[in-house]
């Protein structure tokens, strides 16, 4: 099982290797990067690569570590009592399977993406520790213990919105998404927008990195956002030319679809203000 990227996916090579040496060593491969990197993508195109099938858990600031295992529905089991359900003698009738219980009894090997772990409570990955370590965990209500009859490919995804413990980096291989270069960014474009002029694109991207660059911006724009953006040009049919001829304006043409807050917004207006004041 190795992966080498996809048609619709540009891997660089030392992404596929964090991602084989996790699959190797059988531990969770955390994948650090800013939003819109294709983190998430990512484990799509490993599971479509590998042929495995794919269990998705996205984490909200709510989610508990045991819901990933089960929950048990102790409300339902009462009402049921009251009215007389024969249901209500078997306590697995209540159970409800979470996606790590999901992915220990599959059938053939899977994959389980846990997705933007930083969003839950800082306890989270601990109270996950014994069971993605150990791949099994006990239902306290039944008695029985729940082992993985195929150990999953576990791929976990986190904005660096907050530090996780020590404790749960060290049971994971460990990979940051760094932002593509120009030359990575046009293999990218090319998978998604093929055949773009060569003259649109290479003016597109050095304004798309000049705005990334520019000092006090509040929200860089990712991956994501440049091929919405290229999107729309292309949909407007502008050219290169057109993208020159508004040069003088220091915010890009459909801007909206790149800078997403009114500070960012107003700083680029004040440039261009500056801009004109000095000619």
């Amino acid at each position: 099982m190795k992966f080498t990227g996809t048609d619709s996916y540009v891997a660089t090579d030392d992404l596929t290797v964090a991602v084989n040496a996790a699959v190797a060593l059988q531990r969770p491969l955390l994948v650090k990067g800013e939003p819109g990197t294709g983190k998430t993508e990512l484990a799509k195109q490993v599971a479509d690569a590998l042929k495995l099938p794919m269990l998705e858990w996205h984490i909200k600031s709510t989610t508990k570590a045991q819901q990933g295992l089960y929950e048990y529905d102790a409300v339902s089991r009462l009402r049921d009592s009251q009215l007389g359900d024969e249901r209500v003698h078997d306590v697995k009738n209540y159970i409800r399977k979470g996606k790590l219980w999901q992915a220990f009894e599959a059938e053939q090997k899977s994959l389980l993406l846990i997705d933007e772990i930083d969003k839950a409570d800082i306890e989270f990955p601990n109270d996950l520790l014994q069971e993605l370590d150990k791949m099994e965990f006990h239902v306290y209500e039944t008695g029985e213990t729940v082992e993985a009859v195929n150990r999953p490919v576990v791929i976990i995804t986190s904005n660096n919105e907050k530090e996780l413990p020590d404790a749960f980096l060290r049971r994971c291989f460990f990979h940051y998404i760094r932002f593509p270069d120009m030359d990575t960014m046009r293999k990218i474009v090319e998978v998604h927008h093929p055949g773009i002029k060569e003259s649109l694109l290479t003016q597109a991207l050095t304004q798309f990195y000049e705005v990334r660059e520019q000092s006090g911006l509040k929200k860089k724009p990712s991956t994501s956002e440049v091929l919405d953006w290229l999107k729309l040009l292309l949909a407007e049919d502008l050219s290169a030319e057109d993208l020159k001829s508004d040069a003088t304006s220091a915010l890009p043409r459909l801007h909206g679809a790149l800078l997403k807050n009114e500070q960012d917004v107003h700083l680029f207006e004040r440039l261009a203000f500056m801009a004109r004041s000095q000619r």
